[in-house]
């Protein structure tokens, strides 16, 4: 019997080295051996499906949705807004670091001493976590036209460009943009697209990981709004993932390259973005087992 490490099984089987640690020590490879604190796996054991969580317990959406409405301080809804907050509205040029959006968070007011801060990046954070109460609140609906407008609409009221003339919050664009240097729908494109997307969406009769990874492409490159879709595209993907008891995830800076690569790339191989995707699954499982929340 010929046995590979964890990083040769990580490669074989297109996953991170962590879900291969997990998987071993959760006794899910058939014939794995540890040896003194090193894995052996079978050359031809097969990869386990991956769960997102099991049965008789509460799933994630009834978590978030408990903890929210208690507004408990230091657990996983707590966390959730912080970082999706933070790495959402980082990808995008928003200059407040980590401590100062926890700050907002856990106080509701601004404190930062002998630094000038720009008001739209404390708006779009305060507007940031307001959207994720909503993805929380509306996860088990189904996605529509109205909804993804409205996380738009909260995400940029108040903001400098709610003042523009050109800018339309909540509502569709009104001129030609694009994204990494691509070229995005026409403005006149924008609403037949996006209805023909969600209908194709939501006519699968039951959501894979792919799925909804795909959707998030493909709302990406039509690029409905003027600015802030990427944020509205990850709360998106956050949403579908806690509807469908998907491990959901968050793409933290470490990941950001890979991500925009997986974003141009889908096309040719849609494996640079699913692999991405689901290392930030796996960072996020490790919060979810920091505190003991079975997926």
């Amino acid at each position: 019997m010929e046995y590979l490490s964890v990083g040769k099984i990580a490669k074989k089987w297109g996953i991170s080295e962590r879900s291969v640690r997990n998987y071993c020590a959760q006794g899910r490879i058939v014939g794995v051996k540890l040896i003194g604190k090193t894995w052996y796996i079978p050359e031809d054991a097969k990869k386990p499906e991956r769960t997102n969580r099991k049965k008789n317990n509460p799933s994630l959406l009834e978590i978030l949705r408990e903890q929210k409405a208690a507004k408990m301080t230091g657990g996983i809804y707590h966390k959730v807004q912080i970082d999706l907050t933070y790495n959402s509205n980082h990808m995008e040029g928003n200059r407040l670091t980590h401590d100062q959006t926890r700050y907002i968070f856990e106080t509701n007011t601004i404190g930062f001493e002998n630094e000038a801060v720009n008001v739209d990046d404390v708006i779009e954070t305060a507007n940031h976590f307001r959207c994720i109460d909503m993805v929380i609140d509306q996860a088990g609906n189904a996605l529509t036209e109205k909804f993804i407008k409205e996380l738009h609409s909260v995400l940029k009221t108040g903001t400098s460009d709610s003042r523009k003339d050109w800018f339309a919050v909540g509502e569709y664009k009104q001129l030609p943009n694009e994204v990494g240097g691509s070229d995005t729908a026409l403005p006149e494109e924008v609403a037949g697209k996006m209805r023909e997307l969600l209908r194709n969406y939501n006519a699968l009769p039951a959501k894979t990981f792919e799925d909804i990874v795909a959707f998030h492409v493909a709302f990406e490159r039509i690029h409905p709004f003027q600015d802030g879709n990427g944020r509205v595209g990850r709360l998106i993907l956050f949403k579908e993932c806690l509807k469908y008891n998907i491990v959901p995830f968050i793409i933290e800076d470490d990941l950001k390259l890979s991500y925009y690569r997986g974003l141009k790339e889908w096309d040719r191989e849609k494996g640079f973005l699913m692999d991405t995707c689901l290392t930030a699954q796996d960072h996020f499982k490790a919060y979810l087992d920091y505190f003991r929340i079975v997926y």
